[in-house]
């Protein structure tokens, strides 16, 4: 009787672990979707900012590496090509950029 015990102690475990795993992958995910619209703003002031010589409007850019067109919504850092105007960027973890902004880091998100 004390292995049927054990089997159901061991079932009823295994059967909690399992809709915590769940619910925590739930609830910890959520957030990030919901977040991302709301990530503060990378300001050209930023250490990382000025580092990467980005800058809100690619179009006010001094960069001789800038060419027409290229901004933020076209590069494959941009982890959210629709987001407008502020998005999310790999190079600024937990920070968004202008859609229309430009860094020196700018790479063509390939179709």
């Amino acid at each position: 009787m004390s292995q049927e015990k054990d089997l159901e102690a061991r079932r009823r475990f295994l059967k909690v672990a399992a809709g915590t795993a769940a619910a925590a992958a739930v609830v910890g995910g959520l957030p990030r979707f919901a977040r991302a619209a709301d990530l503060p703003h990378v300001s050209e002031s930023d250490p990382t900012a000025k580092a990467l010589d980005y800058v809100e409007d690619a179009a006010k850019s001094k960069n001789p590496k800038h060419k027409a067109g290229d901004v933020c919504a076209n590069c494959q850092f941009y982890t959210d090509a629709g987001a407008k105007p502020y998005g999310p960027c790999q190079l600024f973890p937990g920070k968004s950029v202008h859609a229309q902004g430009w860094c020196v880091s700018h790479t063509p998100r390939k179709a």
